[in-house]
C-alpha cells in the first residue's frame, strides 16, 4: 500500500512539472501580462470584460514581440482569432501571469514560442561589427527612421546621432 502511495505521488509530481513552465519559457507572455496587470485598477481586475477592454487599449501602442503576443490573443483589430477570455478570466481570479501563460500555451503554442531578441549594449558594442539588419532594428526600436540610408556607414552615423537621446549614460 505504501509503495502505491509513493508511486502515485511521484507520478503527480512528474505531471505537474511537465505542465509547468520552464525558466525563460513564455517570457514575452509573462512580461507583457505582468506589465498589463499592473496598469489595472482593483475594480478592473475583478471584471473579465473590463480586463479585455483594457487589454485592447493596452495593445494599441505595443511593438515587436508584445504586438505579436496581442495579435495571438485577439487584442488587436486585425487579429484573426481571439482567446481573450482565456486570459481575462484567470486574471480576474488573481491568477499569476506565469500560470495564465501556462493555460494560454495549451490553447495556442505560438504564444510561448515568442522570445525577446538579445539586448545590444550600445555603450560597449562595436557598431561596425553589427549587420545592417541589426542596425535597422536599433533605429526602429527607438521609433526613429533613417530616411535615405543605404550604406552601413549611414545607419551607423544615424545611430550615433540618436544615441544620446535613447541611451542612459
Amino acid at each position: 500500500m505504501r509503495f502505491l502511495e509513493i508511486c502515485l505521488t511521484s507520478l503527480i509530481a512528474i505531471i505537474v512539472s511537465v505542465n509547468s513552465l520552464k525558466q525563460g519559457e513564455c517570457e514575452v507572455c509573462v512580461k507583457t501580462l505582468t506589465k498589463f496587470s499592473n496598469t489595472l485598477s482593483e475594480a478592473q481586475k475583478k471584471d473579465p470584460k473590463k480586463i479585455e477592454d483594457e487589454f485592447r487599449k493596452f495593445c494599441k501602442n505595443l511593438k515587436n514581440k508584445e504586438n505579436r503576443f496581442c495579435y495571438y490573443l485577439g487584442g488587436l483589430e486585425e487579429s484573426a482569432t481571439g482567446i481573450l477570455g482565456e486570459m481575462s478570466k484567470p486574471l480576474s481570479w488573481s491568477m499569476p501571469a506565469d500560470k495564465v501563460c501556462e493555460k494560454l500555451k495549451k490553447k495556442d503554442v505560438q504564444i510561448c514560442e515568442l522570445r525577446y531578441d538579445p539586448e545590444i549594449d550600445l555603450r560597449t558594442v562595436d557598431l561596425k561589427k553589427l549587420k545592417v539588419r541589426d542596425l535597422k532594428k536599433i533605429i526602429n526600436d527607438w521609433g526613429e527612421n533613417c530616411d535615405g540610408c543605404v550604406e552601413k556607414s549611414e545607419f551607423i552615423k544615424r545611430i550615433e546621432e540618436l544615441k544620446p537621446q535613447h541611451t542612459e549614460l
